[in-house]
């Protein structure tokens, strides 16, 4: 008898369905997978062979043929261990098969017949919805994730003994719903850390708030202890608000990387992410053997905080010249290719020398010929691609002692909310959402200078040696300066308080 089930295999960020037949005849005895399944599918016959014995069911003497279609493309993961067990019970006559075509069965099989979260479960979901399927059958942990489809029926099992008597006692399971949208308003405004707490550092608040308005890169320079981490730690609050398609697209990924909780469902606040120096390019920005998304894909929609830049290692730090600029990463293989986005504002630290300190400090006991060699580790292209380059100067005592509270995160966050608003409004015909994504086209249509202007800007780029990609650079951040005061034209002003943000151009580092 041959019965087909349905599951689902993920490439990139998407979900692809993949067909299950499984064929039984007296004309042998085996176990025969094809459709280039893995290792992991390979040993699933094991897992179900102990799972059905432990719920008492068992696998047919008979000869077995298991075809995962499309057979071209390659199939990886134990995801598949449900859909391949309830497929043999259907096709022995141990469970019915009427009702199996109309879901996407999904789970890792335990030797006990229990189930195992999977992943990638959103985008699976999603395309269960798509494709008209009536439901989706999956294990407990992962339902909430799959709960944020609408119009699918979501159902969430712990043993395989409750999935068969579904099909073949007609024993009802628990559906699983959720108000997404409640579910998304209740939780978007919480933030762990506030910029009340930041005591000093008014110029390097100054940039986070031009940075986060407008979308800009940003480097942070200055000793140990100044703040810069807490500066970083503290930019998500300021930011604007995810929307529900951004929440979407950002739970997905995470989803497709394993990282979303048991008990979470849809990300609600902008992710932020710091991997550790040690990192490799390719978990940075994704691909392996079997492609995932690296941590510039993790940080979409978000944040991607490096500290201590120089420490990364130099290839690591280059393979992140394209995606700051196309703001997605394509992974090629032989015989497929995958995108996953990667639309991320980037906020770096470092210290000014090897020593910690800046040069004109006591502490500092660093050569000016150490100081060029630590700041060679971050090349002139890649610095090109930062927007904003800022000192932090040490807190000093009186500072550290003061007790009033500084300016809170949201009143920030509301001015930058303006700036983006306007932003909106500006580029509503256009693919792009803020200053930071600006082309030359825009450039040219929305950074018009006056006369003053231009001799502030060319007297900079004389003297600092500016390339043309940083000149774009500070006619973006200008524009941005110009949107938090709510000015349409740009003046002289702006563009001074622009160039201030280019520190690493200075000759002071190019010793």
């Amino acid at each position: 008898m041959l019965v087909k089930v349905y599951g689902s295999a993920i490439y990139g960020v998407s979900a692809q369905t993949i067909t299950i037949e499984v064929n039984i005849d007296t004309s042998g005895v085996g176990y025969h997978l094809v459709g280039l399944p893995d290792n992991a599918i390979k040993e699933s016959s094991y897992r179900i062979s102990a799972a059905l014995k432990n719920v008492g069911f068992k696998i047919p003497g008979k000869k077995i043929t298991i075809n995962m279609a499309p057979a071209d493309l390659r199939k990886e993961g134990s995801a598949y261990d449900l859909s391949i067990a309830l497929g043999i019970l259907a096709a022995s006559d141990q469970i019915k098969a009427e009702h199996l075509a109309e879901y996407i069965i999904m789970g890792e099989l335990s030797l006990d017949g229990g189930l195992l979260p999977i992943k990638g479960v959103l985008p699976i979901a999603i395309k269960a919805r798509e494709e008209g399927f009536k439901g989706i059958i999956l294990p407990k942990q992962n339902i909430r994730e799959a709960a944020i489809v609408d119009q699918l029926e979501v159902y969430g099992i712990e043993n395989i003994k409750e999935v068969i008597d579904f099909f073949n006692s007609d024993i009802p399971l628990e559906r699983t719903m959720l108000d997404t949208r409640k579910e998304f308003q209740d939780k978007i405004n919480f933030f762990p850390f506030d910029f009340s707490e930041v005591k000093g550092q008014e110029t390097a608040k100054r940039a986070m708030e031009v940075a986060a308005a407008g979308g800009h890169n940003i480097i942070l320079i200055g000793p140990p202890g100044s703040g810069k981490t807490m500066l970083a730690k503290r930019v998500p609050s300021i930011l604007p608000p995810l929307t529900l398609k951004e929440a979407l697209e950002t739970t997905k990924i995470h989803s497709v990387a394993g990282k979303i909780g048991t008990e979470s469902s849809l990300m609600t606040v902008r992710p932020f992410r710091s991997p550790h120096h040690t990192i490799s390019d390719v978990a940075l920005v994704g691909g392996g053997s079997y492609p995932q998304p690296g941590e510039i894909s993790l940080a979409h929609n978000g944040v991607l905080f490096l500290d201590e830049m120089p420490e990364f290692k130099r290839t690591v730090l280059e393979v992140m010249r394209q995606p700051l600029e196309d703001r997605e990463v394509t992974i090629s293989r032989a015989k497929f290719t995958v995108n996953y986005p990667a639309s991320f504002m980037l906020v770096a630290s470092m210290n000014p020398s090897p020593s910690g300190y800046f040069p004109d400090d006591p502490n500092n006991t660093s050569s000016q010929f150490e100081m060029q060699r630590y700041m060679n580790k971050l090349s002139g292209p890649l610095l090109d691609r930062i927007d904003i380059h800022i000192e932090v100067q040490k807190v000093e005592f009186d500072q550290l002692s003061d007790k009033r509270k500084g300016e809170q995160s949201d009143e920030i966050r509301n001015r930058v909310l303006k700036a983006r608003e306007i932003q909106t409004e500006r580029y509503r015909e256009s693919d792009i959402h803020y200053n930071a994504q600006m082309g030359p086209k825009e450039i040219e249509k929305f950074c018009d200078l006056d006369e003053a202007s231009k001799n502030l800007i060319k007297v900079a780029m004389e003297k600092l040696n500016l390339s043309a990609r940083a000149y774009d650079r500070i006619l973006k951040v200008a524009r941005t300066i110009a949107d938090l005061e709510l000015t349409e034209n740009l003046n002289s002003g702006h563009i001074a308080e622009a160039i201030q943000y280019r520190s690493l151009d200075r000759e002071f580092w190019n010793v």
